[in-house]
């Protein structure tokens, strides 16, 4: 068996899982090893970040010796093996009812423009006016604008709480 087609079992225990998971699979890989990480962070987004940079599995702290085993074995054959709690949240998440904070706040911003939408969804992810206007090509007083237009159509008094709608409708 080539070195390149191993399973490797990666270990994390930061919030870098993604990170890992690149430098472990470079881009040029003609073959890039399957890797399965093993995290103490029972976090869908870190689920989510090491499965999108190539991961094919991903098993929490708690796992026996006999499930890594099973994991790094499945990753080889080319099968995909994930922790049973983060197995059953993805499924809960596919066929569970829709959140009805998510479906508020999608409501919400149809009030919005597509240009607040944009200035909104960077409000979400932390930028500051002056790296908003930079991003969108715009004035830092056209932003301030927008931001103050963004709270009134929407009845918020502030940009903690835009920032967290961002969040719910899935802006950031």
């Amino acid at each position: 068996m080539e070195l390149s087609s191993l399973s490797c079992l990666l270990r994390h225990s930061t919030a870098q899982s993604g990170e890992q998971v690149e430098r472990v699979l470079p881009a040029d890989a003609t073959m890039p090893p399957k890797v399965v990480v093993l995290t103490t962070f029972d976090l869908d987004e870190y689920v989510e970040t090491a499965l999108r940079n190539g991961a094919v599995g991903v098993l929490l702290k708690d796992a026996t010796a006999e499930q890594m085993a099973l994991a790094v074995r499945s990753a080889a054959g080319g099968d995909a093996m994930l922790s049973p709690q983060v197995t059953r949240r993805l499924l809960h998440r596919f066929t569970g009812s829709p959140d009805p904070r998510r479906e508020d706040a999608v409501r919400r911003l149809s009030a919005l423009t597509g240009k607040e939408r944009e200035v909104l969804a960077a409000v979400g992810d932390g930028h500051a006016n002056s790296a908003i206007a930079e991003r969108l090509y715009l004035s830092e007083a056209t932003v301030k604008t927008h931001v103050s237009r963004i709270l009134a159509k929407l009845q918020l008094t502030n940009r903690v709480q835009a920032a967290i709608l961002a969040h719910h409708a899935g802006l950031s």
